[in-house]
């Protein structure tokens, strides 16, 4: 349950969206939630989706993941994926550095292969990530103008 005012917030960027997209938006968040206690979610409310990355710090450029919440589709990017071993060929993208998964259902996120990419990409980084620290939600940016969510 969101406590937070950016919390909130976040909440009622989700709402815009479909049952079926917020209901998979909703719980992507909860699994990466659950993967890094100690990060700091940065918040765009861009015109094309939403983003939510995951940084060690509020800085950006530290980001290491972020869902991403489209219309018709979710998806969960490695911002420094060309650097993630990938065995079993699950990350999509051909960009110079970001990889992603496309959320299909409740149950991607929870793969034995997931997990493995996620803690490969948090090996690579040093894992910078500091449970103690606590969850923070920063609203980054809200695009005034916005296509439709639904």
């Amino acid at each position: 349950m969101p406590k937070s005012p950016e919390e909130k917030q976040l909440a009622l960027f989700i709402g815009r969206f479909s049952p079926e997209i917020a209901r998979l938006a909703h719980g992507a968040l909860a699994v990466i939630r659950d993967w890094l206690p100690g990060a700091v979610e940065l918040v765009y409310d861009n015109a094309y989706a939403l983003v939510v990355g995951f940084s060690p710090t509020e800085r950006p450029s530290q980001a290491l993941f972020s869902v991403v919440i489209y219309p018709r589709k979710v998806s969960l990017c490695f911002l420094r994926g060309v650097h993630v071993p990938d065995p079993e060929g699950l990350l999509s993208g051909g960009g110079n550095l970001v990889r992603f998964v496309r959320i299909e259902d409740d149950r991607t996120l929870r793969k034995r292969g997931i997990r493995a990419l996620i803690r490969a990409a948090l090996d690579d980084a040093g894992n910078p990530f500091e449970p103690a620290q606590g969850r923070r939600t920063v609203v980054r940016a809200i695009s005034k103008k916005q296509r439709p969510r639904r």
